[in-house]
C-alpha cells in the first residue's frame, strides 16, 4: 500500500496543517527530524526540516543546524539504496550577493560566524552531504535553492517581510520597515513554488540532481512592498527601524537553468496578486490567532519532513 509519513516537531507548524487531507496513505508523527525513527526504509524523502524565518532561526541557532544536517544525517539512513532524496536548501548560500541575478554556479558571499550563519551554514553542509552521498553511494538527490516564498497558511508570527506587513496591517497598523527598504527581494508565491518542486522532485522523469534555483526573477524592493500593503489596507502607515544586521542587499534567480530543467514553468503569480490572495487568508485567520503552512501532497512511500 502507498503510504506517507509526515514527520513534524510542531517547531514551526501545526496539526491542523493537515485536517482537512481524509486519505488513509498519510500517517503524521510528532517528532524531530534528527531523532525519528522508522521500522521501514522510504523510496523517497522530502526534507524540510527548517525554519525559514531570520527571526526563528536566529533565536534558535543550534537547533536550526540540528534541523538541517542533523536531520539529513539521520533521514539518509532511513532511505532505500538508490532511493530518492530531495532537499529544501535556499537562496541564503549566496549570502550577500556580489552579482544579480545569482546563477547556480555563484559560490556566494557567506559569513560563516555572522548572525545568519546557523542557517546559511547548514544548508550549505547538507547540501554537500548530499552530493557527496549522491558521489560516494549512488543516492538519487534533488537540491531545490528557494527565494523568499509567501503566500497563504504563513503562520502571521513568521517574522518575514511579507507575512510581517500583512499581520501588522491587519492589527496595529505599523508597518517596521528596516533600514531604508531598498532590500531586493524576488517573491515567489507559493502555488508556482509547490508546482516547480512537485515537478522537479518526482512528477517529471529528470535526471538533474541540482542544485536548481526556484523563484521569481522579477525583484521587488521591501519599501515598495510595504507601501502595496499600505495601499490595500487603509489606515496603515510605514515606520523604519534600524537596519537588522547583514540583511542581504538583494535577491534575483537567474533561473536560465530551471527553464531547461522544468520547461514552460514560471512563476506565473505576479506579487500584486500574491499579496492580495495572502491578504485575503490573513483576513480570516489573524483574528482567529491561526495559522498553516502549504499541504503536503500524498505519493507512494515517502517521508515528507516540512517547515
Amino acid at each position: 500500500m502507498e503510504k506517507l509519513v509526515v514527520v513534524d516537531n510542531l517547531w514551526t507548524g501545526l496539526r491542523e496543517n493537515l485536517a482537512h487531507i481524509q486519505d488513509p496513505r498519510l500517517t503524521f508523527v510528532e517528532a524531530d527530524a534528527e531523532r525519528f525513527s522508522s521500522d521501514f526504509q522510504f523510496d523517497e524523502i522530502i526534507h524540510f526540516a527548517s525554519p525559514a524565518s531570520p527571526p526563528w532561526y536566529m533565536r534558535e541557532p543550534v537547533r536550526t543546524i540540528s534541523a538541517n544536517l542533523g536531520g539529513a544525517l539521520n533521514l539518509l539512513n532511513l532511505l532505500k539504496p538508490k532511493g530518492r532524496f530531495s532537499f529544501a536548501s535556499t537562496s541564503e548560500v549566496y549570502g550577500d550577493p556580489l552579482v544579480s541575478p545569482q546563477p547556480e554556479s555563484y559560490r556566494g558571499s557567506v559569513d560563516c560566524t555572522g548572525p545568519r550563519s546557523s542557517y546559511d551554514e547548514s544548508k550549505r553542509c547538507t547540501e554537500s552531504l548530499l552530493f557527496e552521498s549522491h558521489r560516494t553511494t549512488g543516492i538519487d538527490v534533488r537540491i531545490v535553492r528557494l527565494f523568499n516564498v509567501y503566500g497563504p497558511r504563513t503562520r502571521p508570527d513568521d517574522g518575514r517581510a511579507v507575512s510581517n506587513f500583512l499581520s501588522q496591517a491587519l492589527t496595529h497598523g505599523e508597518l517596521t520597515v528596516y533600514g531604508d527598504g531598498s532590500q531586493g527581494r524576488s517573491w515567489g508565491y507559493v502555488d508556482d513554488i509547490v508546482e516547480a518542486l512537485s515537478r522537479y522532485f518526482w512528477r517529471d522523469e529528470l535526471t538533474y540532481v541540482g542544485p536548481l534555483n526556484i523563484g521569481n526573477d522579477r525583484e521587488i524592493s521591501v519599501i515598495d512592498v510595504a507601501r502595496y500593503i499600505e495601499k490595500l489596507v487603509p489606515g496603515t502607515r510605514i515606520k523604519f527601524c534600524p537596519p537588522v544586521p547583514q540583511d542581504p542587499t538583494n535577491r534575483r534567480p537567474d533561473l536560465t537553468l530551471c527553464r531547461k530543467v522544468l520547461p514552460g514553468w514560471e512563476a506565473n503569480v505576479s506579487y500584486e496578486d500574491g499579496v492580495r490572495m495572502t491578504l485575503e487568508w490573513f483576513r480570516d485567520k489573524v483574528g482567529q490567532g491561526a495559522s498553516t503552512d502549504a499541504p503536503s501532497p500524498v505519493f507512494d512511500t515517502r517521508l515528507a519532513a516540512p517547515v
